[in-house]
């Protein structure tokens, strides 16, 4: 037996019925799909229409908002750090930066700012210049003999912030 000698059993499969194809086919005149009106043509987009009744996702109220103030931060763990820097990607002299972690390809793009996070150990001395951190990642980083710097976030041009 070979791969191209390989078919199913015969009488497996049915081929496909043709529809809209004479009377005397079985599925002629209709189609199948009935006697005339709105679901008989084609086009037909009647999902969420209730016959002119206002319809159910018109009916129940609307609830919560977007905030377009909202910030979208990079988080970061500390174990995910201790990586690059075992990894040679990350140099723990410096200060890691939004920048360097873009650069060791610790974060794939540079949102609003970088957020700490305390998951996983760091054993190497870091400081950081961050957005954000929790306070499990500033209490272990201070542990390590490191610092975290919160820098100020910019505010939006459109707040009315003073």
């Amino acid at each position: 037996m070979k791969l191209n000698e390989i078919n199913d059993n015969p009488g497996s499969s049915k081929d496909r019925m043709r529809v809209g194809r004479g009377i005397g086919s079985g599925k002629g005149k209709t189609g199948g799909r009935g006697v005339k009106g709105q679901k008989s043509r084609t086009g037909v987009a009647i999902k969420g229409f209730e016959g002119g009744q206002m319809p159910l996702h018109r009916r129940l109220p609307k609830r919560g908002f977007t905030n377009i103030f909202a910030k979208d931060y990079n988080e970061v763990s500390l174990g995910r750090i201790q990586v690059a820097i075992d990894a040679g990607k990350l140099d723990a002299k410096k200060a890691v930066t939004a920048e360097a972690l873009k650069e060791a390809g610790v974060i794939r793009r540079v949102k609003d700012g970088v957020r700490l996070l305390g998951g996983g150990e760091l054993k190497a001395s870091v400081t950081f210049e961050v957005a954000g951190a929790s306070k499990p990642a500033i209490e272990t980083v201070e542990k390590a003999g490191g610092s975290v710097k919160v820098l100020e976030v910019k505010a939006s041009e459109g707040s009315d912030a003073a």
